[in-house]
């Protein structure tokens, strides 16, 4: 029994320090689809903003965005979809007002508007490069509550990780809670924190559950890889789960396999020794 479905996060797992996949990740990936293996990107990227990081690796891919409300290929053909409703999105807002200055509203759209902020400061220390390189998908509503015509994938919090624990722990605390579930994602050494409202069935535990489902291939013949707290559910779900070198520590404490870091190719060494390492072809 070999495995069929390499499940990977992106951020802090497959870029490295330099926002780039390595020539050993990337030739990894390409051996493992030759055979016949599927790779799925699984992360909490819009579906856009992950293309960047497929076009550094000229091999077919599924992926899983937006912490498993979209499945998409990269042809652009859309598999699976949850949205928050917009009401919960309303709510979720008015509850959070404190921290509007790192909220977003993130929509499925073709380009324009996709993502929705109250106010953009273009020179923001930790948010500006990321708005600059995602500008002709952004656009501002004041109040943000108004661009709410219709559901969006999700609400998203970014700053500080003290903040953003403070909206998480409000979040966690209001009486319409099992309305939404959370993907948390967190860096202590940049101090920064992301945290996404998505629809309560979503996760990217369920999308690749519902996924492999679909394809016919059981959790013990896939092989997951990720870093940070919102991957548990899809380590979880997976027969093999394999944690990065500079993971947060609640992942490593699992006694799960830890690989090399995001810097060190960690990705590649985890798809050698669990997939390719005995498989047809070696």
């Amino acid at each position: 029994m070999g495995i069929r479905l390499i499940a990977l996060d992106i951020d802090g797992t497959l870029l490295n320090s330099r926002w780039e996949v390595s020539e050993a990740n990337r030739a990894a990936i390409a051996e493992a689809t030759r055979r016949g293996i599927e790779v799925a990107l699984v992360t909490g990227r819009r579906y856009d903003f992950a293309l960047l990081v497929v076009r550094q690796i000229e091999s077919p891919l599924t992926l899983i965005v937006n912490n498993g409300a979209l499945v998409r290929s990269n042809d652009g053909r859309t598999h699976a979809r949850r949205l928050l409703p917009k009401e919960t999105a309303r709510q979720v807002l008015e509850a959070t007002k404190p921290w509007r200055d790192g909220t977003a509203v993130v929509f499925d759209r073709p380009k324009a508007n996709q993502l929705i902020l109250e106010s953009i400061d273009w020179d923001d220390p930790t948010r500006g490069g990321y708005y600059k390189r995602n500008r002709e998908f952004l656009a501002e509503a004041n109040p943000l509550e108004s661009c709410l015509n219709d559901d969006p994938i999700q609400v998203m919090f970014t700053g500080p990780v003290e903040p953003m624990r403070e909206v998480e722990s409000t979040l966690r605390q209001l009486p319409f809670r099992n309305h939404f579930a959370l993907a948390v994602t967190v860096y202590e050494a940049k101090d920064f924190s992301m945290l996404d409202v998505i629809h309560p069935a979503a996760s990217k535990g369920t999308a690749l559950a519902e996924w492999a489902a679909l394809r016919g291939i059981p959790p013990q013949e896939i092989l997951a890889i990720g870093d940070n707290h919102n991957d548990l559910e899809m380590l979880s779900f997976a027969g093999i789960p394999v944690v990065m070198g500079n993971s947060v520590p609640e992942l490593k404490e699992r006694g799960w396999h830890v690989t090399g870091s995001n810097d060190d190719d960690g990705v590649a060494a985890a798809i050698a020794q669990f997939a390719l390492e005995g498989a047809p072809g070696c």
